[in-house]
């Protein structure tokens, strides 16, 4: 038996890759430890997505390597996105790493730990184009919520992004297998399931006879008597119908929050990064989406910067942001991707995408602000997620507040709250742009 530890970087979707890593490794006997040091083998799964993210995947790489050099930890061993997309770079460059497995090699986590063991190095790209293998899971949420993992891979093929080339084309799990490991996960506790894939609206039109799935499978988690919220994220504007606005605002269980990427909101930018829809198609589906849905907290992500975006781009951009007043919008810089259309197109430089970023933040703080003080009297359904002993305080999440992406509601109470319950919080103000708030008696 091995000690292995494991470091996951990016997505929630690579966080469910790497708890079955994990899995798969305790299942065949080794042990899996929260601590690095002593391990045998280090897996660092790595996000490569954009600059940011492979700089903060070498620097976890880099650091590790300081350990092993130090005696603390044996082998490493780096999967994920950052190897499938530098698979030669990798070894040639950072030669303390012992083995890189591409995305499609997941399922051989085991056999290559094993490799290492034996002082073999290991090098396997499998096919990024294989259906999902089911296995089960050693969650790293807190107990009460997960990510349920619904498809993998992406046939969007925007011209900005890569990650059709490094997660393959898009495959729907079948609805039985998600089903049977969200009742699962639900049984051992989980009362939050967020379901999550490149394109979340896109499930099931690769299975069978291409019939959009996500509503059915909306409605049968609902059915999962242990599960209280169901949140979606990654749902695309142009998948959006009326079926899975009407399974949203009927499922009590559906909490009243779309995570929906747009990126910008100007057709010909819109256009010339392949996106389907237009700015009027988008400002007609919010708007109606709020009309059919009551309370609907929006969250979307905005790219600044996109070949096209003149200051008469960012202008409109930054009016629709005013108009639309998505309560939740996270900015990003463009980074030119290689091997992406949009890095062989002229564009702005980054030095003026980060400032147009850090102006529709500040745009987006004043929005976020405004509806922060709406919600001042209001009572809401709370979340406990823990206790910050430096504060003395209890926090939580409303339904407007998804995990590590959004805020928290800090919660005044006299008893001790227990973390994965419900409360009702009369909210009373806010405070660095989180709602404050006590719990009202039951």
């Amino acid at each position: 038996m091995a000690k292995i530890g494991f470091i996951s970087l990016g997505c929630a979707k690579n966080q469910v890759d790497c708890e079955r890593m994990m899995y798969r490794v305790q299942e065949a006997g080794h042990s899996v430890e929260a601590e690095l040091v002593g391990t045998d083998v280090v897996v660092i799964n790595t996000c490569g997505f954009i600059d940011s993210a492979a700089s903060e995947a070498i620097d976890n790489i880099l650091q590790t390597a300081r350990l092993k050099e130090a005696g603390l930890v044996g082998k490493i061993l780096v999967t994920g996105c950052l190897s499938q997309r530098y698979q030669e770079e990798i070894l040639k460059e950072m030669p303390e790493v012992d083995g890189i497995l591409g995305t499609g090699s997941y399922t051989e986590i085991v056999p290559a730990i094993e490799a290492l063991l034996e002082e073999k190095q290991v090098i396997d790209f499998g096919d990024i184009d294989a259906p999902e293998e089911e296995c089960g899971r050693i969650l790293t949420t807190p107990e009460h919520y997960a990510y349920l993992k619904i498809a993998e891979g992406c046939d969007n093929k925007c011209a900005y992004c890569v990650i059709p080339s490094l997660r393959g084309k898009f495959r729907s799990r079948p609805l039985d297998d998600v089903l049977y490991e969200a009742r699962v996960l639900a049984h051992e506790g989980v009362k939050e399931m967020i379901v999550v894939a490149q394109d979340t609206s896109r499930y099931g039109t690769d299975l069978g006879d291409g019939k959009r799935l996500l509503p059915t499978l909306l409605k049968e988690l609902c059915a999962i008597e242990d599960l209280h919220w169901v949140r979606l994220h990654y749902v695309y504007p142009d998948e959006i119908d009326e079926e899975l606005i009407d399974t949203i605002a009927n499922e009590p269980k559906i909490v009243k929050y779309l995570d929906i990427p747009i990126q910008h909101c100007n057709s010909e930018i819109l256009e010339k990064m392949n996106r389907r829809g237009n700015g009027e198609y988008l400002r007609w589906l919010l708007k109606h989406l709020r009309e059919k849905i009551p309370g609907l907290v929006l969250r979307s992500s905005i790219i600044t910067g996109l070949p096209g975006e003149g200051e008469e781009e960012f202008r409109e951009l930054c009016q629709f942001l005013k108009d639309m007043r998505m309560e939740r919008v996270g900015a990003f810089p463009f980074s030119p991707q290689e091997g992406s259309e949009a890095a062989k197109m002229e564009h702005v430089d980054f030095e003026v995408a980060v400032e147009r970023a850090q102006i529709v933040e500040e745009l987006q703080s004043r929005i976020m602000d405004d509806w922060n003080d709406s919600m001042v009297g209001s009572e809401l359904e709370v979340l406990v997620d823990g206790y910050d002993e430096e504060l003395g305080q209890f926090y939580g999440r409303s339904y407007a507040d998804s995990p590590d992406v959004d805020g928290r509601v800090w919660i005044a109470c006299d008893e001790p709250l227990r973390e994965g319950n419900f409360v009702t919080v009369h909210i009373d103000g806010s405070a660095e742009g989180e709602l404050t708030g006590y719990v009202l008696e039951e």
